[in-house]
């Protein structure tokens, strides 16, 4: 856990130019579920999560589709021409096919050089840290520009009688331009693991363990278990990263943390004494959409705040994995924080 010897990282050299997500244009409410749970199921769930809506992605459509999009209104933002791009990033633990890998085939739809190096990472609510602290190594080794993509459609691997998770989770892409800059402040990163409870949150089936027909492709989550993880390490996360960035809760101008549960959230906001308007929650419009979520906050609520200046921000990811991940990044003014439909 993080705490106990963990490990910081000082990455000198990168700056976050833009930013944008897409959203699925179904959006569904907790009205929806009704019917299959009743009506005390979703009041409780819904006072627990804070999720009142969240949006599902269309038969056939993909987070690969939905990255897409966000990349090409991010590099129209940018006026980043595709020749310009050394490596593409792709964050997700829904892809669009087993293979080949959902960058390979992205790369193609952008029009990408063939110089321009490809990649999955299989992670979720800790992605976009773990995609930001990788795009950032690779630009100290030698790439000028990066396209790091991380999305999710969760909503394929839910059982809709789960009430635990039927309710919580949504779908969106994101993509965020990362570029080399050399007089940039060093962003520092705190990352760790605790593979020992994998099982708590996982998709048994579908991979090469199991046969297709034997099932368990749906999202199996023990609540209590991920909650109780979360309280113990997110908090400890924090705290790492504002020590190794030696910053203070109040010079940090937001904490952008995976949105996980409002509750959750809201809690570790006390333990720390963050004030509510430092710590946005948009779980309520949107849902647990995994590794997008941490973009989407950038592109929704934060979105006046880093485009308009520069800004001093923690982001946190955790979950699934388990894993976790923060980042305490200095950004100049973002050209684009937007979200757009697909």
């Amino acid at each position: 856990m993080p705490g106990h010897g963990a490990r910081s990282y000082a990455v000198p050299g990168f700056a976050l130019r833009g930013a944008a997500c897409c959203l699925p244009e179904r959006c569904v409410t907790n009205d929806a579920f009704i019917a299959g749970l009743g009506e005390k199921a979703v009041a409780d769930v819904t006072a627990m999560t804070g999720v009142q809506a969240r949006y599902w992605a269309d038969a056939g459509q993909t987070a690969g589709d939905l990255c897409l999009v966000a990349a090409c209104r991010l590099l129209a933002r940018l006026d980043w021409p595709a020749h310009s791009i050394d490596a593409l990033i792709f964050v997700s633990q829904t892809p669009d096919q087993r293979m080949p890998a959902t960058a390979c085939a992205l790369h193609g739809r952008l029009g990408l050089p063939p110089h321009c190096q490809a990649f999955d990472v299989n992670l979720g609510c800790s992605g976009y840290v773990y995609g930001l602290w990788l795009a950032a190594a690779m630009l100290g080794a030698g790439c000028r520009r990066i396209l790091m993509l991380a999305g999710d459609t969760s909503s394929r691997l839910i059982d809709p009688r789960d009430r635990g998770t039927a309710l919580l989770f949504g779908d969106a892409g994101s993509a965020s331009g990362l570029e080399r800059c050399e007089d940039a402040a060093p962003a520092h990163f705190v990352l760790g693991t605790d593979g020992g409870g994998a099982r708590h949150l996982a998709v048994p089936g579908g991979g090469f363990r199991t046969q297709p027909m034997e099932g368990g492709e749906t999202l199996f989550m023990d609540g209590s278990e991920v909650f109780n993880f979360t309280m113990r390490a997110v908090p400890v996360l924090l705290r790492d990263t504002l020590e190794a960035a030696s910053r203070e809760v109040r010079e940090v101008d937001a904490f952008v943390l995976h949105q996980a549960n409002r509750f959750m959230l809201r809690h570790i906001g006390r333990k720390l004494g963050i004030p509510p308007e430092r710590m946005p929650i948009n779980i309520d419009r949107f849902g647990n959409t995994s590794s997008a979520s941490i973009p989407l906050l950038l592109c929704t609520d934060l979105a006046p705040r880093i485009v308009g200046g520069p800004s001093r921000l923690l982001l946190a990811g955790f979950g699934v994995g388990l894993s976790w991940g923060a980042a305490s990044l200095t950004l100049p003014p973002l050209a684009c924080a937007e979200t757009v439909a697909p």
